[in-house]
């Protein structure tokens, strides 16, 4: 052999055998496909939070426990209503409770499902004061909405007084005057939000902690559009993502079984919480007689990357129990 190649390739072993070895991926079992039925009632009245990772529900709730919604974050102070119940806000222009008595010349508005801050119901409520305190003084009237059989909840009005030290700071009322309460809703920074009754007067927990649950199962209020284009609110019946690090991509072309971890390569994931939403299914019949039944879309494969950085797959195969009922999406999913 050429004496200069050797000594060219003796440091070049030596300087190689130096590298660190490529870190293996610990192995873990990605399982079978599971099928999963979520029972949220022929009427939606339960919320469900599901764990992917876990494949079981953590909790569940009847939708219409609470009425007011706060972000539960440090660096947030967003106040929202129960979309679930189609609840819906408007603003007064008044600073004094006592003086609104009526909902004549309101003009009402819905939160966006999108998450969209600049389209929510309460909005800007606050001035600020310093870095620690929020306050106002500004009258909303708030729809309650309906509960799970139809009912009308009937309305309140609310002053959201203040955001100090974590502590939200509220007065709300009937609109006759004929009862006022005074609420607070103390952030917990476990869950995303926290919540409050206007029926029972005291804080509530719907939510468990925002890294137990992927996917929450329920009723929300979305827009949608007439054949003329028309936006219109309606309350649907679908998926929101935990809005803690969890973000979904859906494809429309893939063949499900065969989906696996090369598939979600180079794809765009969202936050947006509605991305999995209520389109997953669609009516078949005649809506002018209500003899309709829903058809799940086999073709929608949904991509989910949760918190912990894991990837699944999910499509939905049902929306009825073994006895007919609706009401009871079936998942199937798997980790990639």
């Amino acid at each position: 052999m050429n004496k200069t190649w050797l000594l060219f390739l003796i440091p070049l072993f030596l300087f190689s055998s130096c590298f660190k070895e490529d870190e293996r991926m610990k192995p873990y079992d990605r399982g079978n496909i599971i099928t999963d039925t979520i029972g949220m009632t022929q009427t939606y009245k339960y919320q469900v939070y599901y764990s992917l990772d876990d494949s079981t529900v953590v909790s569940q709730n009847n939708k219409g426990i609470f009425d007011l919604v706060f972000d539960n974050a440090s660096d947030k102070a967003g106040v929202y209503p129960n979309t679930a119940n189609f609840a819906k806000v408007a603003r007064t222009g008044q600073h004094d409770l006592s003086a609104v008595s009526s909902i004549a010349g309101l003009s009402f508005g819905f939160d966006a499902s999108s998450g969209n801050t600049d389209s929510l119901a309460f909005g800007n409520w606050f001035v600020v004061e310093n870095t620690d305190t929020l306050w106002s003084s500004e009258v909303f009237v708030v729809d309650l909405g309906y509960d799970d059989v139809g009912n009308a909840l009937g309305y309140r009005k609310v002053v959201i007084d203040s955001l100090v030290g974590g502590r939200y700071h509220f007065r709300y009322a009937l609109l006759n005057n004929t009862q006022t309460w005074t609420g607070t809703a103390a952030k917990t920074g476990s869950s995303n939000y926290i919540y409050f009754s206007f029926s029972t007067h005291e804080q509530v927990f719907p939510e468990p902690p925002r890294e137990d649950y992927d996917l929450l199962f329920t009723q929300y209020t979305t827009l949608l559009y007439t054949n003329e284009g028309e936006p219109y609110p309606y309350i649907v019946t679908g998926v929101l993502l935990n809005r803690f690090q969890t973000q979904c991509y859906l494809d429309t072309s893939l063949v499900f079984q065969e989906i696996n971890s090369e598939s979600v390569r180079d794809q765009i994931f969202t936050p947006r919480p509605d991305i999995i939403g209520y389109d997953w299914k669609e009516v078949k019949g005649d809506v002018n007689t209500g003899n309709v039944y829903y058809e799940v879309k086999f073709g929608n494969s949904y991509f989910i990357k949760d918190q912990k950085g894991f990837y699944y797959k999910l499509r939905f195969a049902g929306f009825y129990n073994r006895s007919g009922e609706k009401g009871f999406p079936v998942i199937e999913f798997q980790k990639l």
